[in-house]
């Protein structure tokens, strides 16, 4: 462990206000408001706590098939609200987005000239398969000006512009931007937008796989501003000069009857704006935001969805989840979910959110929090019917009553009829070539008295010569979709994953691990079913709550797992405690603030885990006895800022000690042992005098 020594002293070292809030101090997401601030911004130190951990995922179909898209736009109370706060906050009903699998495109907008997107939903949505671009607009007058100045001149300043944009995208890890000028421009920098935009889009594509860059439906070719609603003759050049067009909202059917010409093979780069706000005239917002949809989709287009947190902003909070529910399943049908294609595949349900903390059933805290960087992969909410009456159902919800591994589980309710075996439902889309041996794990629990059995299923398809091994078949006319075998006697080295495999957990979860030998196949579903009891014939209702799901590459499991390495504090701040502090504890208090490093590859974890252990005591005594090590909070870098960390003030001849823990959290989904967390211990002695 290294250690550090500190003098307290109460000097103000001022932070940047750019990066930190200037309330708490807590690391944030910020914008670019100028473009004198673009051209200057070079990244350093401070701005790596913004860079998002999460790759974008590989997904199926690629976002370059012509298959119709489906964009987000969120646009909500101006933008850099709780989610700017990089390590979370204590947020109390915040907003929270989680049907993934059925968007592919996600924009962060703001009235901001250059929004880059928080952290934490560009982690969000990596890990679902979801491409995330930020957003450069210039408005009125002033935008106007902003907008001449590097327009109307020659190249050089366009692409000094466009050259900071991509290298943005390309540091803070996200996939591209949405541009909007609804500004009127001259005939020199108008002219100037089509080479500006293929320029950037070359730039980005070279820096930024899978990079996108989409012109929003505002300026015309004259330069003027004339919202179009749709793509013609006056603002196609935009088009053919980027990835994308993004219609205003005012169209009707016979704008979309002339725009199948104008797309012609691009239809899917026709990007139909619809204002969940149904603001103007619109065909339909709001919870009436499906007939849009389905126009939309009839004409083969693809959908770009402005401001879905209508459920959020205009409902009431306590409905929301249900409201958000309702929002999206009525436009279930028109909005074809994309796959997961990679492994370990592993999720706790987890929102980025809660009203305690839970980690693998053990309670942590008690309290609100919200962290969207926490927000782990979220299934197919669906409502599962079979084919026929009276054949049962399951629906799936989120709920923050009770957790596994984070703040929230699924909760899946059903009813097994008399005249079927078993319900089952799909939670998730896959698209993987599996490996020759893989390991599942699902963790559970059933609420209340019932005998309902509970099983995971999966869906393999033929890539090639798919042989099965050691799976038995549900039935004959299925062949393809299988029940396990559960893993009853596992590999030592695997002690760690499958260590509590077939056990009652604590809070009454049971975990069940199952192993799967497959050749030449690709997964594609997982299923959860849920079988009536044997010698039962009446109508089984039942609740069940899922805790996690793992499907993992039995031979990563072989492999060692690195250290976290080099742990250092700096960056210390001491405050004195408030009064009524002083008053409430003995002895006297301190508040530390303190930034941490550390070096660990960042491609082998979900996140890591931020722990402290205080202590005093004078060298008469000996060394502090060992406290159990409390949790700080979630870091998704290799650094963390400690804010106002309440520590004891060291007395005359004594030190102060609080040692810091960070805990690297697999990608497989399982502890690892304290003695292999990378830790530091800061000592520190009073002023001298």
């Amino acid at each position: 462990e290294a250690v550090f020594r500190e003098v307290v002293s109460f000097t103000r070292d001022p932070l940047p206000a750019r990066y930190y809030d200037k309330d708490t101090t807590k690391p944030i997401s910020f914008y670019l408001p100028s473009l004198e601030e673009l051209l200057a911004w070079t990244p350093d130190a401070e701005d790596s706590f913004n860079v998002a951990l999460e790759p974008l995922k590989c997904r199926q179909p690629p976002l370059s098939s012509q298959r119709p898209r489906t964009l987000l736009c969120h646009d909500m109370m101006g933008g850099y609200l709780d989610d700017k706060f990089i390590q979370g906050s204590v947020a109390q009903n915040p907003y929270c987005f989680y049907h993934w699998q059925c968007i592919d495109i996600f924009v962060y907008f703001s009235h901001h000239l250059v929004t880059i997107p928080p952290v934490g939903w560009t982690n969000a949505a990596h890990r679902h398969g979801v491409c995330v671009l930020g957003t450069f607009i210039a408005e009125w007058k002033e935008g106007g000006q902003l907008c001449e100045a590097f327009l109307a001149g020659d190249e050089r300043s366009y692409q000094a512009v466009a050259d900071q944009l991509v290298l943005i995208a390309q540091f803070f890890r996200f996939d591209g931007w949405l541009i909007n000028i609804e500004s009127s421009l001259s005939l020199a920098a108008v002219g100037n937008v089509p080479p500006f935009l293929r320029y950037l889009s070359t730039q980005l594509c070279r820096q930024v796989p899978g990079g996108l860059v989409l012109w929003y439906d505002s300026v015309v070719s004259s330069g003027q501003v004339k919202w179009q609603n749709e793509l013609n003759e006056q603002n196609r050049i935009f088009f053919d000069s980027c990835d994308g067009f993004f219609t205003n909202y005012n169209w009707q059917e016979e704008h979309l009857d002339r725009m199948v010409a104008q797309a012609g093979e691009r239809r899917a780069d026709v990007y139909v704006g619809v204002d969940v706000f149904a603001r103007g005239n619109v065909v339909g917002g709001q919870f009436d935001t499906h007939k849009s949809l389905e126009l939309i989709r009839k004409h083969g287009f693809s959908a770009a969805l402005f401001a879905p947190g209508w459920v959020y902003e205009c409902l009431e909070k306590r409905d929301f989840f249900q409201n958000q529910d309702k929002f999206w399943g009525l436009l279930g049908r028109y909005l074809p979910p994309h796959s997961i294609c990679s492994l370990p595949f592993v999720t706790s349900f987890c929102l980025g959110m809660g009203t305690r903390r839970v980690c693998y059933g053990q309670e942590e805290a008690v309290g609100p929090w919200y962290h969207p960087s926490a927000q782990e992969i979220q299934p197919l909410f669906a409502e599962q019917r079979p084919e026929g009456d009276g054949q049962g159902w399951v629906k799936t919800h989120c709920c923050l009553a009770d957790a596994w591994n984070g703040g929230s589980s699924l909760l899946l309710r059903g009813v097994i009829p008399p005249e079927v075996g078993h319900v089952a439902v799909r939670l998730f889309s896959l698209h993987v070539l599996v490996p020759p041996k893989i390991f599942l794990s699902m963790v559970y629990k059933l609420e209340g008295p019932s005998d309902v059995g509970v099983a995971l299923e999966l869906t393999a398809g033929d890539a090639g010569s798919c042989h099965v091994g050691g799976i038995s078949t549900l039935s004959a006319e299925t062949s393809s979709r299988h029940s396990p075998r559960p893993l009853r006697v596992p590999p030592t080295k695997l002690a760690r994953w499958v260590g509590h495999c077939g056990q009652q957990l604590s809070g009454g979860w049971v975990q069940r691990c199952y192993e799967v030998n497959l050749q030449g196949c690709v997964l594609q579903d997982l299923w959860v079913s849920f079988s009536r009891p044997p010698g039962s014939r009446e109508q089984e209702a039942f609740v069940c709550r899922l805790g996690e799901l793992q499907v993992v590459d039995a031979n990563s499991l072989l492999r060692p797992l690195p250290r976290v390495q080099a742990v250092s504090v700096s960056r210390v701040r001491w405050q004195r405690a408030a009064p009524e502090e002083e008053e409430e504890q003995r002895p006297a208090r301190l508040r530390l603030s303190c930034a941490l490093h550390w070096s660990y590859p960042l491609s082998h974890v979900r996140c890591f885990r931020i722990h402290c252990c205080r202590a005093t005591g004078s060298p008469a005594e000996g060394p502090p006895g060992p406290e159990k090590p409390a949790l700080l909070g979630l870091a998704f870098v290799n650094q963390y800022r400690v804010v106002d960390l309440a520590v004891a003030a060291a007395g005359p001849g004594t030190d102060g000690r609080v040692e810091f823990l960070v805990e690297p959290v697999p990608r497989e989904g399982f502890l690892v042992p304290k003695a292999e967390w990378g830790r530091a211990a800061l000592l520190y002695s009073g002023p001298h005098t």
